[in-house]
């Protein structure tokens, strides 16, 4: 099998059914081998009856919420792709944008992610002040305490060669959202050749500002964990 495609979902009724259709109609049109894994968070609205209503996609549902990071390691390691591709179930970038990343790994780079803040990078919708700029100060912190070099650790759009996705999320711990950074953190200690390509990309609304605040201090403290935290590298 040529492709796997990770989604993680958590209560992704509203966007997850339009995602799965674009994602498959897009794959049998360049006739790829692929497969589509969708990994249910414990999710309290109807995500599981449309995932489990669309064409072609295997389901693992997580008995509980367990978390972003959780949810993505079990979908990886249960790919069967040459290249693993993970996405946000919202599908925030043209489907287009899959083409990128599965070029970039075909090339010979380990890992391909996307980037939002890369000069080419496109932003197709307007961002709430708070998300753009605690964003672009989640990732200035990544980069001083564990990151070398990358702009965007936290784009809904990863790609990873099987063998090195496998190696990376076998080791992988952070349960919650802070995730794409130890995996990057760990892709750098191992030696891996990481690519960073310019997206075009749209915000989907999904919280308000307290929620968000609330997140993002916990992946604070997460960055500080996989710091100090012992990895078999």
């Amino acid at each position: 099998m040529e492709l796997s495609i990770g989604i993680p979902a958590y209560n992704e009724d509203k966007w997850i059914g339009k995602t799965l259709e674009e994602i498959g109609q897009y794959l049998e049109e360049k006739q790829i081998d692929w497969e589509i894994i969708v990994v249910d968070d414990g999710s309290a609205d109807s995500t599981i009856e449309v995932v489990r209503g669309s064409k072609g996609v295997r389901l693992l549902c997580n008995e509980r919420n367990m978390g972003k990071g959780y949810s993505v390691r079990r979908g990886v390691l249960a790919a069967e792709g040459n290249y693993i591709i993970i996405i946000d179930a919202d599908l925030p970038f043209p489907i287009s944008e899959l083409e990128k990343v599965l070029n970039v790994l075909k090339e010979g780079w380990d890992i391909a992610i996307g980037s939002k803040y890369l000069q080419k990078s496109e932003k197709i919708t307007d961002v709430p002040w708070y998300r753009l700029y605690g964003g672009r100060l989640f990732n200035l912190l990544a980069r001083l305490l564990l990151i070398r070099g990358i702009r965007d650790t936290q784009c809904g759009l990863k790609g990873f060669k099987q063998k090195v996705a496998k190696d990376l999320f076998t080791r992988q711990r952070v349960n919650g959202f802070a995730f794409d950074v130890e995996v990057l953190y760990l892709a750098q200690s191992m030696g891996y050749k990481i690519k960073e390509l310019p997206v075009k990309w749209k915000y989907v609304f999904k919280e308000r500002g307290c929620s968000f605040l609330l997140r993002g201090l916990s992946m604070v403290l997460d960055l500080f964990r996989i710091k100090f935290m012992k990895y078999d590298v």
